[in-house]
Parts: C-alpha cells; sequence; structure tokens
C-alpha cells in the first residue's frame, strides 16, 4: 500500500486532481480567509493541475506582503467537496492561528496532484542510490521513473512566479516553505534538498519511507527491503541536507496503519539531521501515538507543523 488507503486511493485522487473547474478562476468565501482557484494550470514540465490559493482575513483590506506555504495534495486542504478522503482544514487552523497571535499570517498555495503522483513526489536522487533490483521494483510498482525533478521545475520557475506575480508575497526562501504528508512529506524534504536557495522550511507528515509495503508480509523480506532503503535515504539525505543554521525541518509520525512502519526509517534519518549539526531550533522530529496514517490525524494535529513553520519573528 502506498500514501494513505493505498496505490488505488491515490490514483483515484490523481484522476479526481485531473478534473478542471468549470470556467475560469472563482473565490470562494471560506469561514476563515479566502480562496482563489486557478484551474488546470499549464507547465512544460509537468501535467497541467489545479492550483488553489488560500488568501489570510488579513489580505483584503492591507497591503502588507506575506510568507508563502505551497502545500502538496491540494484538493485535501481547503474544502471536503473537493475529495471523498476529508479535508485537512487548512484554512479554519490558520484562521484560529493568526488571530491568536501564535503564526504569520501566510499565503498557502496548494498544489493539486495528478495521476502521475507517485513518480512526482518520490525523489529522484533516492530512486538512482536504490539498490538497482529495488529500484526496478520501485519503478514498476511507481508506473515508471521518477518525475520530482520536472515537479520542482515546474514549482520552482513556473509556479512561484506566477504567484509571486499575482499576489503580495515575500519571495526570498526565509519566507518560502513547503509542506505535505506521506509522498507529499518526501517532495516536501527533497524540495528543500535540491532549491535550498528557494524553500527555506518543509513540514513533512508521515513522511512514506519505505516506499512500499505491499507484498512484503514476510518478516524476513520486509527487514532486507527496510536495510536497503534506509541505507539509500540516509546516503541521499547526508549528501543532500543544507548546511544548518539557515533551513528548518519538520517531520512527525503516528504508530497506527501505515504510519507503524516508519519508526525505523525515521529514527535513522534523525540521526542524519543531528550529526549535520541540526539543533531544535531547526530540526523536529515527533511521535503522535494513536495517529493513523489519514487525513484526520493529519487535521488534528496540523496547528503543530504550522507553528513550526510560521512562528511570529
Amino acid at each position: 500500500m502506498i500514501g494513505g488507503a493505498g496505490l488505488s486511493r491515490r490514483t483515484a485522487l490523481g484522476l479526481l486532481a485531473a478534473l478542471p473547474f468549470a470556467g475560469r478562476a472563482a473565490a470562494q468565501a471560506p469561514i476563515d480567509g479566502r480562496l482563489v482557484e486557478h484551474p488546470d494550470l499549464a507547465s512544460a514540465h509537468v501535467r497541467p493541475r489545479n492550483v488553489t490559493v488560500w488568501l489570510p482575513p488579513s489580505y483584503e483590506a492591507g497591503s502588507d506582503r506575506h510568507p508563502v506555504l505551497y502545500m502538496h495534495d491540494g484538493q485535501n486542504l481547503f474544502d471536503a467537496s473537493k475529495t471523498a478522503f476529508g479535508e485537512w482544514g487548512v484554512d479554519e487552523h490558520l484562521g484560529r492561528l493568526i488571530g491568536n497571535g501564535q503564526v504569520r499570517a501566510p499565503i498557502v498555495v496548494g498544489v493539486w496532484n495528478t495521476s502521475l503522483r507517485l513518480r512526482e513526489y518520490v525523489p529522484a536522487d533516492l530512486i538512482a542510490a536504490l539498490p538497482a533490483e529495488v529500484r526496478e521494483d520501485v519503478q514498476t510498482l511507481y508506473g515508471g521513473a521518477p518525475l520530482s525533478d520536472d515537479y520542482l521545475r515546474f514549482l520552482v520557475e513556473e509556479l512561484k512566479p506566477f504567484i509571486d506575480g499575482a499576489y503580495r508575497t515575500l519571495t526570498g526562501p526565509a519566507d518560502t516553505m513547503t509542506a505535505g504528508s506521506s509522498m507529499g512529506g518526501l517532495i516536501s524534504l527533497y524540495a528543500v534538498m535540491k532549491r535550498p536557495e528557494v524553500f527555506g522550511a518543509a513540514a513533512c507528515l508521515s513522511t512514506h519511507w519505505p516506499l512500499r509495503i505491499d507484498g512484503l508480509d514476510d518478516p524476513a523480506a520486509l527487514a532486507v527491503w527496510r536495510e536497503k532503503v534506509v541505507e539509500a535515504w540516509t546516503q541521499v539525505v547526508a549528501n543532500g541536507l543544507p548546511a544548518p543554521g539557515s533551513h528548518r525541518f519538520y517531520f512527525d509520525r503516528g504508530d497506527e496503519t501505515l504510519d507503524q512502519f516508519y519508526a525505523t526509517f525515521q529514527s535513522r534519518i534523525d540521526a542524519v539531521f543531528r550529526e549535520r549539526g541540526y539543533g531544535p531550533r531547526d530540526f523536529q522530529t515527533l511521535l503522535f501515538p494513536g495517529a493513523q496514517h489519514n487525513e484526520a490525524s493529519w487535521n488534528s494535529r496540523l496547528d503543530v507543523p504550522l507553528k513550526f513553520l510560521l512562528t511570529p519573528a
């Protein structure tokens, strides 16, 4: 199983994401802030996709510029009618946190996924570092070679300039963050490692380190697979992390459903961060006992990564 409830679940989300909005960009009025839909945005690097932008409550009446949080699986963030699997309640969480003075007021860019989600979100450098037999298994399961470098080019070369031109943004890496869950956690980490001059922080919830779970019910086979993938991850993260002090990373996991498989991976990755000199200000990793691998669990703890990313100056 990959991601929330399995490959079929995420494939269904990808098919849903590929459906364009009717008509031109439309603004919606959530309880907190405002949503603007940008349908079917074209790209020279990846398939067209929808993008949902959330503007904080103060945006319309003010003139300030705002930090920007780019979030993956964008159809799951704001509106339960856009997905059959629940939403994160990003607008409600941020409306409350901003009102209480607990976070800076960001613009949130929800980047919808497509049917190529797995290939766009799996880090290409990791796939290259895997032993040949493991790499072949993953690429067969995911439907082909990774497209994550192309996805990052879309974010950095096309989407970010569009957002910066259309909205009052703060454009530097200290004010440009990314976040996601499961495979979205992988691409968030990868974005900061590959483009540290653009992204200054990442929040990675229930990061899907194992790459696969199905077909590995045999404990011995699972242990062999796990060790090969852990070794590759350790190498890629150790080689790719920017120097500590200017970038920040948040990780978390539960201990039920898919998250129960993540402990060994996360502990090894945590060790890499600490060996590289990352301390409490720029690195946090948390366990939420009883939390599952689904939108309801991510919604329930979303305050924590939002406060990490958007701590008031």
